[in-house]
């Protein structure tokens, strides 16, 4: 089954540009490299712009996992120097 995650994250105030082109790399890597991924975007609110909402669609849980395990491997976050506290994760099922 198909698996949804929202990453809300909030950057520092007026960093939410920098955080964006930031994240930019890390999206083009993830959909070329990462084995079931259907959608990785990143959305900026236009009502806050330093409020940023990633959107992943993976076809199974277990690659899912797989690219969590592999981001943590990664290192640390080229968008850490421009966020604001910890991003929100919540899961879904796709129906």
């Amino acid at each position: 089954m198909a698996v949804r995650l929202v990453v809300t994250f909030k950057a520092q105030k007026g960093k939410g540009a920098d955080f964006a082109k930031a994240f930019a790399p890390v999206i083009k890597d993830v959909v070329a490299k990462d084995k079931g991924c259907e959608q990785y975007e990143l959305f900026r609110s236009q009502d806050d712009p330093d409020k940023l909402v990633l959107l992943e669609r993976w076809t199974t849980a277990a690659l899912l996992d797989a690219h969590t395990a592999a981001m943590r491997a990664r290192g640390p976050s080229p968008t850490a120097a421009f966020r604001d506290g910890n991003a929100v994760l919540e899961r879904f099922e796709v129906s």
